[in-house]
């Protein structure tokens, strides 16, 4: 199904019923939104290893805009319209409250909302993010901004890969590199642009101890700084929790 937000139209991909009959009666089950990184990622690997929960769970992937089968506006995007495109997928389905995973830019996408919006919220699971962005990280998305728009995304793709995964997962250049490599080529550069300018001006660390929710952090262990990083966040944010994937 598509969802429309503003200027863009949100591909939205349900799997399982929000309601399940118990004892004669209808009874509503949770519902759980998987939110995927980027840019240069879309749903389809999250719904491909998360779509069995849907034996219990009703299952709601989507692409974020600039991605996957989502439209791909023009423009810088802004946290602020990520968060709201989370939330309206939610009110065209007709959910109150979800669980949240985001991974790398989806993470932040769930931390921004358990901040602003906690009352739509369950359970959070922010995976693989810092959660902010550092002068260091803007520069760094800058420069990639200007690669994209001047020479598409053939040049950006081994540069992400090689963030992406470890230097012994890109060398035995397993089967799914060849998927993921497809993926980053396909994205729209305007989608890439966008996603970009989000992720190098963003801030949801520093008022981590302000969230309500229960929250998981999960990084792996090879992901450059990101684990000190998450780990601190852990460690500011009572009753949370913190695991790390050993050569992830």
């Amino acid at each position: 199904m598509r969802v429309s937000v503003g200027d863009a139209q949100l591909f939205v991909a349900v799997i399982g019923s929000g309601v399940a009959v118990r004892g004669g009666r209808l009874v509503d089950r949770p519902s759980v939104i998987l939110i995927h990184g980027g840019p240069g990622y879309d749903h389809t690997n999250l719904r491909t290893f998360h779509a069995p929960l849907s034996r219990t769970a009703q299952m709601i992937f989507y692409d974020q805009r600039g991605h996957g089968r989502t439209e791909a506006p023009a423009g810088r995007y802004s946290f602020a319209t990520l968060l709201a495109d989370a939330l309206a997928v939610m009110d065209a389905l007709g959910v109150a409250k979800a669980h949240f995973c985001g991974l790398s830019m989806g993470g932040a996408t769930a931390m921004g909302l358990a901040q602003q919006a906690p009352a739509r919220l369950d359970r959070v699971i922010v995976c693989d993010t810092p959660c902010a962005s550092t002068p260091a990280s803007a520069q760094q998305w800058e420069e990639r901004i200007v690669v994209a728009q001047k020479q598409g995304m053939a040049p950006l793709v081994e540069p992400t890969v090689s963030r992406w995964f470890p230097p012994e997962t890109v060398a035995a250049n397993p089967p799914h590199l060849a998927n993921i490599r497809r993926m980053i080529a396909a994205t729209p550069v305007n989608g890439f642009v966008g996603c970009a300018a989000a992720l190098g001006d963003h801030d949801y660390r520093s008022a981590v101890a302000s969230v309500t929710r229960p929250v998981l952090f999960i990084a792996g262990e090879k992901d450059g700084t990101t684990p000190a990083a998450m780990r601190q966040m852990q460690g500011e944010l009572a009753g949370s929790r913190y695991v790390e994937m050993p050569g992830a």
